[in-house]
């Protein structure tokens, strides 16, 4: 009997051995993930960081057929009275912005936010005036398509406000 209870011990043993080592391989899985989908987020908002700077330099560039191609077909921008609903209605808009030799402002991301999906993403930033003086800030929310391409959804400008104190 002794003998029996002797191997018995030496079996569980070697269970809670083997369970101890699964959990360990599977918290290690966890740690593992975690940090990949970290690393994958920050690569991601890199890609939408420079998604936004390309969009930018169309302006700074002149580049019209460029700048249209960022705007998602059911894009929605907005800033004044009234929302300028889908790609050609926003392109025709901004059209007049992009006649003359000089771009009327640019336009930087300073926050770059992405959703652990990895396919929408908000960024915001100063609006310059040539001067390089900060007169606004956007609000963007961009959608990775299919082809892996980012385009704009929703864009705010939003100019700032001075308060004077008495």
């Amino acid at each position: 009997m002794l003998l029996y209870f002797h191997d018995d011990l030496k079996h569980k043993g070697k269970i809670v051995k083997i369970w101890v080592a699964v959990f360990l391989m599977v918290g290690a899985q966890f740690v593992v993930v975690g940090q990949t989908l970290a690393a994958s987020l920050d690569d991601i908002r890199n890609q939408v960081i420079e998604t936004e700077r390309a969009f930018a330099k169309t302006m700074a560039d002149r580049d019209f057929d460029a700048f249209k191609s960022f705007i998602a077909p059911d894009a929605v921008f907005w800033g004044g009275e009234a929302a300028l609903r889908g790609r050609d209605v926003i392109a025709a808009d901004w059209k007049p912005l992009f006649d003359g030799a000089d771009a009327p402002f640019s336009w930087k991301p300073e926050t770059v936010m992405v959703l652990d999906s990895g396919d929408l993403a908000f960024s915001t930033g100063p609006v310059s005036d040539p001067d390089g003086k900060v007169y606004a800030y956007f609000n963007s929310v961009w959608r990775k398509g299919e082809n892996g391409q980012w385009q704009i959804i929703f864009d705010k400008g939003q100019n700032l406000q001075v308060f004077e104190t008495k």
